[in-house]
């Protein structure tokens, strides 16, 4: 700002207090001048229009009030309004609110008397200019004149109620479908069956939970000590680990009225209905909360429907951070027959059996709802759903507003007395005006549920306030399945020898992906199989044909031929013998040679025994390449060759090493040579075998893969020549590895496929018991000798 502006500015407010006193002059009298031609005005009234005496006293009021008004309105138009600026005099500044309020009163009446004398005079001038041209006497067609006025008045107050009533024809089914969706459950009334102690395998969410809620029920202490209670929370994880689940068990437990509310059905066919399905939830929430006690909660599944990032609603998700790992059929088997159950892979499944999302309408209004979108689709869906985010965020922080209506009416009557001139704004320190209306004391807090990532979600809807408490429910773990299993058990009628520890123990290890509804339906179709032989429980045997049948479905019983179910057999055991003893942070659970749906003739299914959430040493990485190249090294020893069934095996080990020296900076470890012969040195061996596994490592590598780095990360680790060079090396020891390994223990490894053969499918402590039996050896491999190399 330049001096010249601030001395201005300056000059401005030092002029301000005597501008302001010259019109606190001006206005006394006005306020005189009106009080003086009070009586005159009463006597025109009474004695020139004959009034009564109380009619003529109210008129000559009006009359005092507009002209006091008048005078306001005229003097705020000519003389502006003095600055206030570094006044800190509270008397003033509330001066100051009285002019406004009354010049901005009157000025408001005065407009619609100015539209409403417009109006009546078309109403009545038309009319009469009408019957003038025509010669029409006024007093003779005086009906004729009443009709068209009627008519008109007619017109002008029934289009309004015509135009409603064609909305509500339009937009009422509409509406009602979104409504019906929102469902208030009072204490007493909601009850599904399900406590909070039924919510099996989620502890530390149940105990975060419970925290929050509890302090919703009662929580004044907490907040008289200067605390602050959440507004909301948020539910992620992936689908089917409880949430809704959860939710439902606090319906159940908590004495507090529940609404619940999917998603999906904000998403209405026109822009704005939205707007009004969350500002109907929100009033039945407060209604409901009144009612009970002060406290409502509010429970919205798949909140992503209507909470996504305004900025990108429809946007894919944005793709999980770490190591890509592909999953193949409905069962997401890595390589297309190994399983290996971690968080990943749990997460992946969950994701997969999870149930399409539910449709918003049905019936006539799905129907309805189509045929707009043929007619008039720029009218729908415009704004995303952004309206009703935006709604919902609004109604999260508006909660603790006063109420609409005595607000209104509070203001409306400060301003009148405001307005009137006849009642001060204060008698002394008394104020003579209404107090400004308190919060309500009702509190709805919300719940929200959602399975994908959170940064897909708006951050307005995640920050503190809102949903700023985020609860992470996890896929269960083995620990977590025990204690779910613990749960449905005991509703159902079983073997008193599935209860022992080493049981329990075993069903977990081999459930490995199953969801809590999955447990309870295998449960449930066991004592199906069990009524069925004849048996009131079921055993052991009954558990695993129901889970066959619940994975597997009608596929379980094809039967291969002999040649195939040996040479899948041998595949699948070359893959258990080297996880067992390359891989001693997993624990085998499953081995079958049944066919799934998804194409894979057999499987090996395998658990970390501790959660590692991705953390891998290079050691490790390097025995799940030999666990996973021992099936095609089985094949190569037992065959003399490899079949096509390897491909996805070969696939999943392309990834791992690009991942492993194209992010991870692993290289390959020098391989081990004891002594050079003559002419060499040790190193100069090192660097030749180095060729060789590398040249075997690039006839493993998959390389059908695109070579745009937007398209495909690993083609383009790969397309580095020397990432590409590591990566094939590391992949060449490991098949060298894999091989030799097979052919030292060749005949163990044919032991197990002939068990399997036998039976078909091994599961749990079967399984470790039958590895464990053949003691599998780790080879000394001389790399130096011709026949340790694999015949490729």
């Amino acid at each position: 700002m330049g001096s010249a502006e601030l001395t201005a500015d300056l000059r401005v407010n030092n002029e301000s207090p005597v501008l302001r006193q010259q019109l606190r002059i001006l206005t006394r009298v006005a306020t005189i001048v009106a009080l003086l031609t009070a009586p005159a005005v009463f006597l025109t009234w009474s004695m020139v229009f004959h009034h009564r005496f109380w009619i003529s006293l109210l008129l000559t009021i009006v009359t005092v009030l507009g002209f006091r008004g008048f005078v306001d309105v005229v003097t705020r138009r000519l003389i502006p309004w003095p600055s206030l600026y570094g006044q800190s005099d509270a008397k003033i500044q509330e001066a100051d609110i009285v002019d406004r309020r009354r010049a901005w009163y009157w000025k408001r009446w005065f407009s619609r008397l100015i539209w409403t004398a417009a109006i009546l005079g078309i109403l009545v001038g038309i009319p009469y200019l009408i019957m003038s041209y025509y010669g029409w006497s006024i007093n003779t067609h005086s009906q004729y004149t009443q009709a068209i006025l009627l008519q008109v008045v007619i017109a002008v107050f029934t289009m309004p109620i015509f135009f409603l009533v064609n909305i509500v024809i339009l937009f009422g089914p509409l509406l009602s479908a979104g409504i019906s969706q929102i469902k208030g459950y009072e204490p007493g009334d909601a009850d599904w069956g399900v406590q909070i102690r039924d919510v099996r395998g989620q502890r530390e969410a149940k105990e975060e939970v419970s925290k929050v809620v509890t302090l919703w029920q009662s929580g004044e202490l907490f907040e008289a000590a200067g605390g602050k209670r959440e507004r909301g929370l948020l539910f992620h994880g992936p689908p089917g680990t409880g949430k809704t689940m959860l939710a439902k068990g606090l319906a159940t437990s908590f004495n507090a009225p529940f609404i619940a509310m999917p998603g999906s059905g904000f998403a209405q066919t026109f822009i704005g209905l939205d707007v009004i399905i969350v500002r109907y939830m929100v009033r039945k929430a407060k209604r409901l909360a009144r009612k009970w006690g002060g406290t409502c909660i509010v429970f919205i599944d798949e909140i992503d429907a209507v909470g996504m990032r305004r900025q990108s609603l429809g946007a894919q998700r944005s793709a999980a951070a770490g190591r890509p790992v592909q999953y193949e059929g409905p069962w997401g088997t890595i390589g297309n027959d190994i399983i290996v159950e971690n968080e990943a892979w749990r997460n992946y499944v969950f994701e997969y059996n999870a149930p399409a999302p539910r449709s918003t309408m049905g019936g006539l209004a799905s129907r309805v709802n189509g045929a707009v979108h043929a007619m008039m689709p720029g009218m729908m869906g415009m704004g995303g759903g952004s309206l009703g985010l935006n709604q919902l965020l609004i109604a999260m922080d508006g909660i603790d507003n006063p109420p609409f209506l005595k607000r209104i009416s509070t203001n409306w009557i400060n301003t009148w007395l405001d307005a009137s001139y006849l009642v001060p704004r204060r008698a002394g320190r008394r104020s003579l005006r209404i107090r400004p209306p308190k919060p309500r004391t009702e509190q709805v807090y919300f719940i929200g549920a959602t399975n994908v990532p959170l940064d897909a979600l708006d951050p307005a809807l995640m920050r503190p306030g809102r949903m700023g408490r985020h609860v992470w429910f996890r896929t269960p773990t083995k620990e977590d399945r025990k204690d779910i299993f613990d749960l449905y058990l005991s509703k159902v009628a079983h073997d008193p020898e599935l209860d022992t520890e080493k049981r329990r123990d075993e069903i977990a290890r081999v459930t490995g992906g199953y969801s809590p509804a999955r447990i309870e339906q295998v449960c449930s179709l066991a004592l199906t199989y069990a009524h069925h032989n004849g048996r009131a429980a079921f055993i052991w045997k009954d558990l695993i044909d129901a889970m066959s049948v619940i994975e597997s479905g009608a596929a379980v019983n094809v039967e291969y031929n002999p040649s195939l179910a040996r040479s899948t057999a041998l595949h699948e055991a070359g893959h258990a013998a080297a996880a067992h003893v390359y891989r001693p942070e997993m624990e085998s659970a499953r081995l079958t040679i049944r066919m799934r749906p998804g194409g894979s003739l057999g499987h090996h299914l395998a658990r970390e025994r501790e959660e590692s959430f991705g953390m891998q040493w290079q050691s490790e990485a390097f025995g799940e390449l030999v666990h996973v190249l021992a099936a095609m090294a089985a094949e190569l020893v037992f065959y003399g060759q490899t079949g096509n069934g390897v491909g996805g095996d070969l696939n999943h080990v392309t990834q791992s090493v690009a991942w492993m020296v194209g992010t991870a900076g692993m290289a390959p470890k020098p391989i081990p040579v004891a002594s050079a012969p003559k002419g060499e040195t040790i190193e100069q061996v090192q660097d030749r075998l180095a060729k060789r596994t590398e040249h075997l490592g690039l006839q493993l590598l998959n390389r059908t893969q695109s070579t745009g780095l937007q398209q495909d990360p690993i083609a383009a680790i790969l397309s580095d020549p020397y990432k590409r060079e590591a990566a094939a090396q590391i992949a060449g020891q490991a098949f060298v590895e894999a091989y030799n390994f097979i052919r030292h223990n060749e005949n163990k490894v044919e032991r197990v496929a002939e068990v399997l053969l036998e039976k078909r499918e091994i599961f749990g402590d079967e399984l470790t018991g039958l590895l464990d039996a053949q003691k599998f050896e780790k080879p000394d491999i001389d790399w130096t000798k011709d026949e340790t190399w694999p015949p490729m």
